[in-house]
């Protein structure tokens, strides 16, 4: 069975990806259990562009896998789709998501419900031990909340309300998140992708 790193130090985004592929790969490293270290620069324009130069970093030391990224962000739509594709760094790295939320729901106050609108997008890239490579993305659909709610999940996630399951996706079971978000739906076609190989 063939051995998968991701490329990623996030243990929550880890917890995801493990529930979710752990069918057809067993055998799921962190860059960090790979004993693998490697600083990437994201300065792509797009998710795609992102998650490719991370997966090709760790490729680069792990031949014999196939190394997977990711890059995701929230777009919010009153807000010309910021934070996008820096959603991340947006206020600074090290700065906390409880303060981030706070400052997108503080630039939204006033904004009714249907302005609110946003969408959480996740790219996967692959690099397969052949040198293949290839890309996925998919999105949920939401809107802003106007408070944080829920304790599950972890960055956007409390303030990322989905009206057609009247919860943000920090109020899922994880169950209920892997089955819905961007990252559950972007994973199961990479997993499908792969199959076909």
């Amino acid at each position: 069975m063939e051995e998968v790193i991701f490329a990623t130090g996030n243990e929550g985004k880890m917890r995801e990806i493990r529930s979710i592929l752990a069918d057809t790969y067993p055998k799921i490293l962190s860059m960090k259990e790979a004993g693998i270290r490697t600083e990437v620069t994201e300065d792509g324009k797009t998710y795609e562009e992102n998650a490719l130069m991370k997966a090709r970093a760790v490729a680069a030391m792990a031949t014999e896998a196939i190394v997977m990224a990711d890059d995701s962000g929230l777009e919010v739509d009153f807000l010309n789709r910021e934070p996008g594709i820096y959603s991340a760094r947006y206020m600074g790295e090290s700065t906390s998501y409880r303060i981030k939320n706070a400052n997108l729901i503080s630039r939204m106050e006033g904004v009714p419900a249907e302005k609110r609108t946003a969408r959480f997008v996740c790219a996967i890239a692959a690099v397969l031990p052949d040198g293949r490579e290839m890309t996925v993305r998919a999105t949920i659909e939401g809107r802003i909340g106007y408070e944080e709610k829920g304790e599950g999940g972890f960055g956007y996630d409390p303030i990322f309300f989905v009206p057609e399951l009247g919860k943000t996706t920090a109020e899922l079971t994880e169950e209920e998140k892997n089955l819905v978000s961007h990252r559950g739906k972007a994973l199961r076609l990479m997993k499908e992708e792969l199959k076909k190989l």
